[in-house]
């Protein structure tokens, strides 16, 4: 009859801790680009644009 668990333990090299790369890694880093700037702009802009229409719509039909 086979064993169901193997006699020899297998290495787990997924539970090993994440190291942070070396500090001249971090030293090259690129500054972000314009038009990822002015994208994120226009996504808060949006955003915000949604919640003032949000909050019309709720007050809106509450006067009296």
């Amino acid at each position: 009859m086979r064993r169901t668990l193997p006699t020899r333990r297998m290495p787990r090299h997924h539970l090993m801790l994440h190291r942070a790369p070396p500090a001249r890694h971090r030293a090259g880093a690129t500054p972000p680009r314009t038009s990822d700037l002015v994208l994120a702009l226009l996504g808060v802009l949006l955003l915000a644009a949604l919640a003032l229409m949000a909050a019309h719509a709720l007050t809106a039909g509450t006067a009296p």
